[in-house]
């Protein structure tokens, strides 16, 4: 026997609302699904715009009349340097006045020797100079005597003759003794080291005490103090270089003096193959002779292309910098560069007159970066 229970129809739509609330689950997570793809077509039709990667300022490219110069290296030397000796021989340095670096002028004591020596030398020469002409003067009155009577017959021949004799001997010793004298006052004289001409004392060999022979350096003198810069340049250059030029010269003090060039030198050095060119220098106290200098010779000036030397960019070895075109992109460009006066660098190729270069910021470019540009 077959029991229907009272509860089958509610059952049954208990089974019917789950069904139907699945349905909507269904449909919502469709919805959600089918959302994203039907907006991407969206995002293709509108990309997003590119950004500069970095804000530079721009220069164009400028013509400026630049100087000719050619570079050159050398030593600074003195102009002439005069030696100092000793004229006497056996006598003692008594006192040395001056020493190495002293400005002195010309007939200043330099130094002095013993003198006591050459003085009575001296007196002694005097003495027989006296006695000389006193026995010149007594020999002149006898020939007198014997010239107003020889032709009176009171004397021969032979004695007139022996008396005019004894007169020119006589007068020849005194003058013998007048020229000892002399050469003793000289030599008194060369006692007192004298300074030849103005200038600087450069080298000093003179000892107090110490006896010196004839012609032995005492000091070295650089003569009225002038220096001159002496430039090596080579057989293809010295064509370029005249007497009179302008040169600025560079001292090894960081010194910049400009000088005029004076002489160039005949023949080449043997070793290096090089020709001197002598430059002047007017006196300064920081020009040493013996050291290094570096220098350039102004040879004129030209028409040239430059641009800022902060717009150069040297990468690898090379220097380069970046155009920028009208839709603010840089492109990397080499270029040989030539000479260089202040903030302006001559470009001799690859870079024309109409193109605009990136000037502040060039250093942090890429090639293709895009740019802002900014007054």
């Amino acid at each position: 026997m077959n029991v229907t229970t009272p509860q089958t129809p509610r059952r049954t739509r208990w089974i019917w609302l789950a069904i139907g609330l699945a349905l909507v689950l269904v449909a919502v997570f469709w919805m959600f699904l089918k959302q994203p793809s039907e907006a991407s077509p969206v995002a293709e039709v509108a990309p997003a715009e590119a950004r500069p990667s970095l804000t530079v300022t721009v220069h164009k490219p400028t013509r400026a009349s630049l100087p000719i110069s050619l570079q050159a290296n050398g030593d600074i030397t003195a102009w002439q340097e005069a030696s100092v000796g000793a004229e006497v021989n056996g006598l003692r340095l008594a006192s040395v006045n001056v020493n190495v670096g002293d400005v002195v002028r010309k007939g200043q004591v330099l130094a002095v020797f013993a003198s006591e020596t050459t003085r009575a030398d001296s007196l002694q020469s005097k003495a027989s100079v006296m006695q000389a002409e006193a026995s010149y003067e007594n020999a002149k009155a006898d020939a007198d005597r014997a010239r107003s009577i020889q032709d009176t017959g009171a004397l021969s021949r032979s004695q007139v003759a022996q008396y005019l004799t004894q007169e020119k001997v006589a007068r020849a010793q005194w003058e013998a003794a007048k020229a000892a004298l002399e050469a003793n006052e000289v030599r008194l004289g060369n006692t007192r080291v004298l300074a030849p001409d103005d200038g600087i004392i450069s080298a000093r060999a003179a000892t107090v005490g110490s006896v010196v022979a004839p012609g032995q350096e005492l000091f070295r003198l650089v003569r009225q103090g002038r220096m001159e810069w002496r430039a090596e340049v080579t057989p293809s250059e010295v064509g370029r270089i005249r007497v009179g030029q302008r040169a600025l010269v560079t001292a090894a003090t960081g010194l910049e003096i400009s000088g005029q060039v004076r002489a160039i030198a005949p023949t080449a050095n043997a070793q290096t193959r090089n020709i001197l060119v002598f430059v002047d220098l007017p006196k300064h106290t920081d020009l040493k002779g013996g050291t290094f200098a570096k220098g350039r010779f102004d040879l004129g000036q030209s028409d040239a292309l430059t641009v800022p030397s902060e717009s150069l960019v040297v990468r690898d070895g090379n220097n380069y910098v970046f155009v920028i075109d009208d839709k603010n992109k840089a492109s990397q460009r080499k270029v040989q560069t030539g000479r260089r006066v202040g903030e302006r660098v001559e470009v001799l190729e690859g870079l024309k007159e109409e193109e605009s270069v990136a000037v502040q910021g060039a250093g942090f470019l890429n090639e293709a970066d895009l740019v802002k540009v900014v007054p």
